[in-house]
C-alpha cells in the first residue's frame, strides 16, 4: 500500500530560495516550486504539449499569457494551456514565490536549479529532461 505524499505547499515554497526545485514527479504530472527574485522573470516560453497551473504564495508579479497581462499575488492561480506563449515577471520588492503543476512532467525528477541562469544552462545542455514516458 502506497504512503500518502504530503506537503505543506506554502511552507515548502516559502522556505526554498532556489529558482526551481522539483518536489515530486509522477507518470502524468510534476510538482515544482519556484522563487523569482525582485526584477526577475521566468522567461518567455511555450510548452507545446504541456499544460501548466501556477499558484502564487508570496510576492507580487505579472502573468503574461498569450499576449494578455494580469497582476498576480498570493492566493492567485493562473492556467497556461499547452501551446500558449507565457512569462511571469516579479514586479515587487520581495521574491515572487509559487508552485506549479506540469502535465506531463517538464523537468528532470529531483532537479534543483539555484538560479535562472543555471536552469537555462542545464536546459540548453540537455541536462534537465523529464523522465521518459515509455
Amino acid at each position: 500500500m502506497a504512503s500518502v505524499i504530503h506537503y505543506t505547499i506554502e511552507t515548502e515554497a516559502e522556505k526554498s530560495g532556489d529558482f526551481r526545485r522539483v518536489l515530486w514527479t509522477g507518470k502524468h504530472t510534476q510538482l515544482v516550486i519556484m522563487t523569482i527574485p525582485p526584477g526577475g522573470e521566468i522567461g518567455e516560453e511555450v510548452h507545446d504539449d504541456i499544460d501548466q497551473i501556477l499558484s502564487f504564495v508570496g510576492g507580487t508579479g505579472k502573468a503574461i499569457v498569450s499576449g494578455s497581462e494580469k497582476n498576480v499575488a498570493s492566493g492567485d492561480l493562473v492556467v497556461v494551456p499547452a501551446g500558449a506563449k507565457h512569462n511571469f515577471v516579479n514586479t515587487g520588492p520581495n521574491p515572487l514565490i509559487l508552485y506549479t503543476v506540469y502535465g506531463p512532467p517538464e523537468h528532470a525528477d529531483g532537479a534543483v536549479h539555484a538560479t535562472k541562469e543555471e536552469a537555462d544552462r542545464l536546459e540548453e545542455e540537455g541536462k534537465d529532461e523529464p523522465p521518459s514516458s515509455s
